[in-house]
C-alpha cells in the first residue's frame, strides 16, 4: 500500500500560527491533505492550506463532529489520519504509520500516543502523560458522532496501540492563548450542559480544590514541576468555571 492510500484531515478557525507547523510535518509523506476551516477564521487559515497544496473548504461551524465528517466526505484515500492544526507527527511515527500501511493486516482503526507540550515542557503525569486517540483509521470504517463540543470516531472494526512513536500536541503558545480558547470551550460547554439540563450546585466548588489536589498529588503532576503545577490548577479552574457559566444562564 503506497503513501498516497493515505489522507490527513484538518479542522481550523484562525490557526495561520499553528498550521504551517502541522503541515511540514505531513510533508512527502501524506498524499492528500484536505483542510475544513471554520467560516468565522479571520486569517490566512485557508490561504496558507493552499499554498500547501491541500484541498480546503470553507463551512460555517455546527460542531467539532460535523467539521470533521465534513472532511472525511471529501476524501477518497483509503486510510485517514486526523490531526489538529496544533499537533504534529513525530518523525518516529510518521515511519512506523508508512510501515504499518504496508500491511494493516484486519486492523481497522489505530490509536496513536500524545505527548503534550505545555510551557516549552513535555507533560510526563498530572492525567496527561499517557494521553491516547483514536485518530488512524480505514476511511470506510469510520465516521465521526458528538455534540458541539466533544467529537467521537467510531470504528465498525478492531482498533489496536500499534506504535511507539507520539503525536506532539502543543496547545497553547502562551498563557493569552490559553484564555482565548478556554472562553470559546466554555461557551460551547454552556450551551451543552443547559441542553442536558445540567444546572449549577454549591458542592461544583469543590471541583477547585479537589481537582487540584488529584492531578499535582494522586495523578503526580508536581513531578512536572512548574509547567505541571500551572496545568494543574487551570485544569481545575477551567473545570470549575464550566458549571460556573451554567449559573450565569439561570
Amino acid at each position: 500500500m503506497s503513501p498516497n492510500s493515505l489522507v490527513a484531515i484538518i479542522i481550523a478557525k484562525n490557526e495561520e500560527e499553528d498550521l504551517p507547523g502541522c503541515l511540514l510535518s505531513l510533508k512527502d509523506w501524506v498524499g492528500e491533505i484536505i483542510v475544513v476551516v471554520d467560516a468565522a477564521s479571520s486569517d490566512k487559515t485557508e490561504a496558507i492550506a493552499r499554498e500547501h497544496g491541500c484541498k480546503t473548504l470553507t463551512r460555517v461551524f455546527d460542531s467539532y463532529a460535523n467539521q470533521k465528517q465534513a472532511a472525511l466526505n471529501l476524501s477518497t484515500s483509503d486510510w485517514v489520519l486526523s490531526i489538529d492544526a496544533d499537533e504534529r507527527i513525530s518523525p518516529r511515527l510518521r515511519d512506523e504509520i508508512l510501515l504499518f500501511l504496508k500491511d494493516p493486516d484486519e486492523i481497522d482503526g489505530v490509536v496513536l500516543r500524545f505527548q503534550i507540550e505545555f510551557m516549552g515542557q513535555a507533560l510526563k503525569f498530572g492525567g496527561v502523560g499517557h494521553e491516547k486517540h483514536l485518530r488512524l483509521f480505514r476511511r470506510s470504517k469510520g465516521r465521526f458522532v458528538g455534540d458541539i463540543l466533544h467529537e467521537g470516531l467510531q470504528i465498525s472494526g478492531a482498533t489496536a496501540i500499534r506504535f511507539s512513536g507520539f503525536v506532539e500536541h502543543k496547545p497553547y503558545k502562551d498563557m493569552k492563548e490559553y484564555l482565548d480558547k478556554m472562553s470559546s470551550y466554555l461557551d460551547f460547554s454552556s450551551q451543552k450542559g443547559r441542553r442536558e439540563g445540567k444546572r449549577f450546585h454549591f458542592w461544583h466548588h469543590l471541583i477547585l480544590p479537589w481537582e487540584t489536589f488529584s492531578r499535582l498529588f494522586l495523578k503526580l503532576g508536581i513531578l512536572d514541576g512548574n509547567a505541571g503545577i500551572i496545568w494543574a490548577a487551570l485544569s481545575a479552574f477551567h473545570h470549575w468555571l464550566k458549571y460556573v457559566k451554567l449559573k450565569e444562564g439561570e
